[in-house]
């Protein structure tokens, strides 16, 4: 189960969104491009962007979000967090997350912490769930 399967059986009774946050692994940060860490990466994700520096400012990330839109291709919607990082903090969302957000705005289902914890089968039951 993937997220471009959730969403496509999922897509017209939830709204998905993805939401862009700090850049996990910048060059100019905690990069993983060389050694053994860069080939497991090109090998088991291989559309994962390895030579992109932080961005600083909106626009930058901006880019960055639609490069990183454009190669995973979920054909889900991309917005970026703000240059504060708001989001990012509010939901603990760094790496990566996923959450099922209800009707009244509260959390149904949070995730754990990708990328081990990135489990779309779990957030499926969730949804199932939910709908019920």
């Amino acid at each position: 189960m993937s997220l471009r399967d959730l969403y496509a059986r999922y897509h017209e009774q939830i709204q998905f969104l993805t939401i862009y946050i700090r850049e996990a692994h910048p060059v100019d940060g905690w990069w993983l491009g060389k050694g053994l860490m860069g080939k497991l990466i090109q090998r088991y994700a291989p559309k994962a962007a390895q030579n992109v520096y932080d961005p600083k400012t909106i626009e930058e990330r901006r880019k960055v979000a639609g490069e990183c839109a454009q190669a995973l291709q979920y054909g889900i919607h991309t917005y970026v967090d703000e240059m504060d990082d708001a989001i990012n903090k509010a939901f603990a969302a760094a790496p990566t997350r996923l959450y099922l957000i209800g009707l009244d705005g509260k959390v149904v289902y949070a995730g754990r912490l990708g990328p081990w914890g990135f489990k779309p089968a779990e957030l499926q039951r969730a949804i199932e769930n939910y709908l019920a």
